[in-house]
Protein backbone atom coordinates (compact mmCIF):
# COMPACT_ATOMS: atom_id res chain seq x y z
CA UNK A 1 0.00 0.00 0.00
CA UNK A 2 1.75 3.09 -1.07
CA UNK A 3 -0.16 6.65 0.00
CA UNK A 4 2.44 9.15 -0.60
CA UNK A 5 4.61 10.73 -3.48
CA UNK A 6 7.63 10.17 -1.88
CA UNK A 7 9.61 9.00 1.35
CA UNK A 8 12.61 8.63 3.04
CA UNK A 9 13.76 6.02 -0.36
CA UNK A 10 12.59 8.14 -2.91
CA UNK A 11 9.93 8.99 -5.13
CA UNK A 12 7.27 6.62 -6.20
CA UNK A 13 6.70 5.48 -10.17
CA UNK A 14 4.92 3.07 -12.16
CA UNK A 15 6.65 0.74 -13.87
CA UNK A 16 5.59 1.92 -17.25
CA UNK A 17 6.71 5.83 -16.11
CA UNK A 18 9.96 4.39 -14.90
CA UNK A 19 10.05 2.97 -18.31
CA UNK A 20 9.32 6.42 -20.32
CA UNK A 21 12.00 7.92 -18.00
CA UNK A 22 14.84 5.29 -18.85
CA UNK A 23 13.89 5.67 -22.78
CA UNK A 24 14.00 9.65 -22.76
CA UNK A 25 17.42 9.21 -20.57
CA UNK A 26 18.54 7.12 -23.20
CA UNK A 27 17.46 9.16 -26.11
CA UNK A 28 19.12 12.46 -24.17
CA UNK A 29 22.44 10.65 -23.52
CA UNK A 30 22.72 8.86 -27.17
CA UNK A 31 21.09 10.90 -29.59
CA UNK A 32 20.34 14.50 -28.68
CA UNK A 33 23.53 15.75 -26.91
CA UNK A 34 25.55 13.95 -29.36
CA UNK A 35 24.35 16.14 -31.81
CA UNK A 36 23.85 19.13 -30.02
CA UNK A 37 27.33 18.65 -29.14
CA UNK A 38 28.61 18.40 -32.41
CA UNK A 39 27.12 21.34 -33.64
CA UNK A 40 28.36 23.41 -30.77
CA UNK A 41 32.42 22.01 -31.64
CA UNK A 42 31.86 23.02 -35.27
CA UNK A 43 29.78 26.39 -33.99
CA UNK A 44 32.69 27.22 -32.19
CA UNK A 45 35.27 26.40 -34.90
CA UNK A 46 33.73 29.31 -36.82
CA UNK A 47 35.40 32.42 -35.18
CA UNK A 48 33.85 34.93 -32.83
CA UNK A 49 31.66 33.22 -30.46
CA UNK A 50 29.87 36.20 -29.40
CA UNK A 51 27.87 36.47 -32.52
CA UNK A 52 27.47 32.75 -33.64
CA UNK A 53 23.70 31.61 -33.34
CA UNK A 54 24.47 28.03 -33.55
CA UNK A 55 26.96 28.22 -30.72
CA UNK A 56 24.65 30.13 -28.34
CA UNK A 57 21.74 28.21 -29.17
CA UNK A 58 23.73 25.11 -28.71
CA UNK A 59 25.03 25.66 -25.28
CA UNK A 60 21.88 26.78 -23.90
CA UNK A 61 20.10 23.47 -25.59
CA UNK A 62 23.26 21.84 -24.10
CA UNK A 63 22.87 22.88 -20.28
CA UNK A 64 18.76 22.10 -21.23
CA UNK A 65 19.51 18.65 -21.74
CA UNK A 66 22.34 18.31 -18.79
CA UNK A 67 19.84 19.48 -16.28
CA UNK A 68 16.84 17.43 -17.92
CA UNK A 69 19.80 13.79 -17.74
CA UNK A 70 20.65 15.07 -14.30
CA UNK A 71 16.99 15.33 -13.18
CA UNK A 72 16.26 12.01 -14.84
CA UNK A 73 19.22 10.21 -13.02
CA UNK A 74 18.01 11.27 -9.79
CA UNK A 75 14.85 10.66 -9.91
CA UNK A 76 15.57 7.27 -11.10
CA UNK A 77 18.38 6.65 -8.69
CA UNK A 78 16.16 7.18 -5.99
CA UNK A 79 12.79 5.78 -7.34
CA UNK A 80 10.47 3.61 -5.64
CA UNK A 81 9.07 1.58 -8.53
CA UNK A 82 5.79 -0.01 -7.68
CA UNK A 83 4.21 -2.75 -9.93
CA UNK A 84 0.45 -1.96 -9.56
CA UNK A 85 -0.65 -5.41 -10.93
CA UNK A 86 1.35 -6.56 -7.61
CA UNK A 87 -1.84 -4.60 -5.33
CA UNK A 88 -3.26 -7.23 -2.93
CA UNK A 89 -6.39 -5.22 -2.04
CA UNK A 90 -7.55 -4.83 -5.35
CA UNK A 91 -10.91 -3.27 -4.23
CA UNK A 92 -9.89 -0.41 -2.71
CA UNK A 93 -7.93 2.45 -4.56
CA UNK A 94 -4.32 2.47 -3.74
CA UNK A 95 -1.34 3.79 -5.97
CA UNK A 96 -1.36 2.48 -8.98
CA UNK A 97 -5.21 2.06 -9.43
CA UNK A 98 -7.10 2.74 -12.73
CA UNK A 99 -10.63 4.15 -11.64
CA UNK A 100 -13.43 4.89 -13.88
CA UNK A 101 -15.88 7.56 -11.82
CA UNK A 102 -19.06 9.58 -13.04
CA UNK A 103 -19.51 13.15 -12.65
CA UNK A 104 -22.36 14.80 -11.68
CA UNK A 105 -23.25 15.44 -15.49
CA UNK A 106 -23.67 11.41 -15.80
CA UNK A 107 -20.23 11.32 -17.62
CA UNK A 108 -18.07 8.77 -17.09
CA UNK A 109 -14.13 9.04 -16.61
CA UNK A 110 -11.04 7.01 -16.19
CA UNK A 111 -7.93 7.82 -14.51
CA UNK A 112 -4.66 6.29 -13.25
CA UNK A 113 -3.13 7.55 -9.90
CA UNK A 114 0.56 7.95 -10.80
CA UNK A 115 3.98 9.78 -9.30
CA UNK A 116 4.16 13.68 -9.84
CA UNK A 117 6.68 12.71 -11.88
CA UNK A 118 5.17 10.63 -14.65
CA UNK A 119 1.23 12.21 -14.47
CA UNK A 120 0.10 12.92 -18.01
CA UNK A 121 -3.45 14.53 -17.64
CA UNK A 122 -3.87 14.52 -21.43
CA UNK A 123 -3.38 10.47 -21.20
CA UNK A 124 -5.98 10.07 -17.66
CA UNK A 125 -2.72 9.95 -15.61
CA UNK A 126 -2.85 11.82 -12.64
CA UNK A 127 -0.36 12.66 -9.42
CA UNK A 128 -0.67 11.28 -6.62
CA UNK A 129 -1.00 14.37 -4.88
CA UNK A 130 -3.19 15.75 -7.02
CA UNK A 131 -6.89 16.66 -5.36
CA UNK A 132 -8.72 14.74 -7.65
CA UNK A 133 -6.32 11.18 -6.30
CA UNK A 134 -6.38 12.54 -3.11
CA UNK A 135 -10.17 12.28 -2.98
CA UNK A 136 -10.26 8.35 -4.66
CA UNK A 137 -7.90 7.11 -2.42
CA UNK A 138 -8.27 4.51 -0.09
CA UNK A 139 -12.18 4.28 -1.55
CA UNK A 140 -14.02 1.35 -3.10
CA UNK A 141 -16.01 0.69 -6.18
CA UNK A 142 -19.61 2.41 -5.22
CA UNK A 143 -18.51 4.99 -2.89
CA UNK A 144 -19.45 8.51 -3.60
CA UNK A 145 -17.16 11.38 -3.24
CA UNK A 146 -16.65 14.96 -2.55
CA UNK A 147 -13.98 16.45 -5.11
CA UNK A 148 -13.40 19.98 -3.32
CA UNK A 149 -11.63 22.26 -5.83
CA UNK A 150 -11.10 25.97 -6.55
CA UNK A 151 -14.44 25.53 -8.94
CA UNK A 152 -16.58 24.39 -5.75
CA UNK A 153 -17.37 20.55 -4.81
CA UNK A 154 -18.28 18.39 -7.11
CA UNK A 155 -19.71 14.92 -6.55
CA UNK A 156 -18.41 11.81 -8.13
CA UNK A 157 -19.44 7.54 -8.42
CA UNK A 158 -16.21 5.46 -8.17
CA UNK A 159 -17.44 2.59 -10.58
CA UNK A 160 -14.48 0.19 -10.88
CA UNK A 161 -11.08 0.42 -9.83
CA UNK A 162 -8.60 -2.11 -11.58
CA UNK A 163 -5.20 -2.24 -11.40
CA UNK A 164 -4.06 -3.69 -15.07
CA UNK A 165 -2.09 -1.20 -15.80
CA UNK A 166 -3.96 0.03 -18.94
CA UNK A 167 -6.03 3.30 -19.00
CA UNK A 168 -7.00 1.83 -23.05
CA UNK A 169 -9.28 -0.78 -22.10
CA UNK A 170 -13.15 -0.38 -22.15
CA UNK A 171 -14.64 -3.37 -20.61
CA UNK A 172 -15.58 -1.03 -17.26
Amino acid sequence: MVETTSSRLGTYLTAGGADRMRRELNALLLEERPKIVEIVSWAAGNGDRSENGDYIYGKRRLHEIDRRIRFLRKRLENAVIVDPSRQEKRDIVYFGAVVDYIDEEDRTHRVQIVGSDEARIDQGEISLISPLAQTLLRRRAGDEVVLKSAKGETTLEITSISYDDDLSRDDH
